[in-house]
């Protein structure tokens, strides 16, 4: 009888029915009959009381094509929700934050953060709410199947089209937890970054306050320095003030004086001027005088040594050249037999100095020789003769700007042969004489003969003693033991050389000279 009731009241709410969109609303209580809600009651096994849900009515669906459901809009008259609220406060910040101070991006920051930790709690109010949902479509599905098991027919099909409703809510509201869930993962993301970007804001806010307040306290000091040096200056210029008269009085007293004293004494001031001009024109006309008898001395006294010395000194008295004692035409004399030391000294008449090593005929000056006179001693069958250069020795042409060139390198290298190792001949090939502004180091190619740092052990000048080409030829000693004697391409490059590495030497606090110069 209960199942022929429950047929005739499905056939009467089938054909009253124009779409399938209500079918859910029958587990709702019906108020027109009391009867109809005993058989649903009768049908429907009661669900859970221990189930609290969010809202006390189910909520509104309806279908679509193809029996889609669709959530029917909710009229929402609260206005727009926490989430879309964040998100237009965030855009609005971002597009003034340049024209927002440190102090209201902290707000925005704070007050971004709480709304980001009310989204949270209504995240997980949600999450409850979907969980009741849950247990109440499954309730309902074993409701229904309950029903599907005692119904037939026409009955038995729209109980199975109301489980499959019921199946497409709970994929729809799994799909809903799924975007929740994105949606949660996005606000504490959001939460997170608005709290660092508030820690940042406060730690900014104290950063700032502390250089204002750093700001203040100096131009404080800085008022009450200027107030003091104010309040002096009025002191000074008051005391001024007072003693203004007595200073002006003083100072027309001492010009007075000053002008009287050039009115009563100006011809004696003009007289001793004018003897004071003519001393010094004298001292002048005498001095010129003087060198003009040095010269003509010195030119008799040559004259007198040339008709009785049987040596003459050959050679231009210039770097890059050789000076060679040779003897008269006359004479008839043998140097070779003779014996030979070479001086230099700053003047003819001014102590000499004797060259260590240089006791050949042949003698080749050095850049150390600039400005300097060279002389000889020749001592022939125990009498002693001098030969002098007429002057001293003149700076060869284009050495200076070939040293300062090289001076702008960190290195400089020259083509060297080495001809003489610890006083022994030496046949080999071209070398590499590298001078650097630390160290002097001699090569080839990849294997280094020798290699030395600047000190007072080390020693290098012109060569002093026999060498095939003393213009070219260079002595090097390293340490003691160890010497070269080498060969340059030119004059010019060793002089270069020379000057190059005493110039090293000297910023090194070391003297670079000969032997017992």
């Amino acid at each position: 009888m209960m199942i022929s009731q429950a047929s005739c009241f499905w056939e009467e709410r089938l054909k009253n029915q124009k779409t399938k969109d209500k079918i859910l609303t029958m587990t709702k209580v019906c108020p027109k009959t009391e009867e109809k809600r005993v058989m649903c009651e009768a049908l429907v096994e009661p669900i859970s009381a221990d189930v609290s849900f969010a809202s006390n009515h189910f909520p509104l669906y309806k279908l679509g094509p193809d029996d889609q459901i669709v959530d029917e809009p909710e009229q929402d008259d609260k206005g727009p929700s926490v989430k879309d609220v964040v998100h237009r406060e965030t855009g609005d910040l971002s597009d003034q934050h340049k024209k927002l101070s440190v102090r209201d991006l902290a707000c925005k920051f704070d007050k971004n953060l709480a709304a980001a930790s009310k989204l949270v709690d209504e995240a997980k109010l949600n999450e409850v709410t979907s969980l009741e949902g849950h247990v109440m479509l499954k309730k309902l599905r074993d409701a229904l199947e309950t029903m599907r098991g005692r119904m037939d027919g026409r009955n038995r099909e729209a109980v199975e089209n109301a489980i499959s409703m019921v199946e497409a809510l709970a994929v729809k509201l799994t799909q809903n937890e799924g975007e929740l869930i994105q949606d949660k993962f996005e606000v504490k993301k959001l939460a997170s970054f608005l709290k660092k970007a508030s820690d940042d804001a406060k730690k900014l806010v104290n950063q700032e306050k502390s250089f204002a307040c750093a700001e203040i306290e100096s131009a404080r000091a800085l008022v009450m320095k200027l107030g003091g040096e104010f309040q002096e200056q009025e002191l000074c210029f008051k005391a001024s003030r007072d003693q203004g008269p007595n200073v002006e009085k003083l100072v027309e007293e001492v010009q007075e004086a000053r002008r009287i004293r050039r009115m009563h004494k100006p011809t004696k001031v003009i007289g001793m001027q004018h003897e004071l001009r003519d001393l010094k024109s004298q001292i002048q006309e005498k001095s010129a005088y003087s060198v003009k008898l040095q010269r003509e001395i010195t030119i008799i006294k040559k004259a007198e040594g040339s008709k009785s010395c049987p040596y003459v000194l050959d050679g231009a008295q210039s770097l890059g050249s050789c000076l060679r004692i040779r003897a008269s035409s006359d004479s008839g004399l043998d140097i070779s037999k003779c014996s030979i030391q070479w001086y230099r000294a700053a003047s003819e008449s001014s102590r000499r100095e004797a060259i260590s090593g240089a006791n050949r005929s042949v003698y080749a000056p050095e850049p150390f020789d600039v400005g300097r006179v060279i002389q000889a001693d020749i001592v022939s069958n125990g009498q002693k003769f001098t030969v002098t250069t007429d002057g001293p020795i003149n700076t060869a042409a284009g050495l200076q700007s070939r040293v300062e060139a090289l001076l702008r390198k960190s290195n400089s290298e020259f083509t060297v042969v080495i001809s003489q190792m610890n006083g022994q001949d030496h046949a080999s090939r071209s070398h590499v004489f590298t001078v650097g502004k630390a160290r002097i180091k001699l090569s080839r190619g990849w294997i280094t003969k020798a290699r030395e740092i600047y000190s007072t052990s080390m020693q290098l000048c012109g060569v002093r003693g026999n060498a095939n080409v003393p213009a070219k030829a260079l002595f090097w000693q390293l340490r003691k033991g160890l010497t070269f004697l080498l060969t340059f391409e030119s004059e010019q490059e060793r002089n270069s050389a020379i000057v190059l590495a005493r110039t090293y030497a000297y910023d090194c606090n070391v003297t670079l000279v000969g032997p017992d110069d």
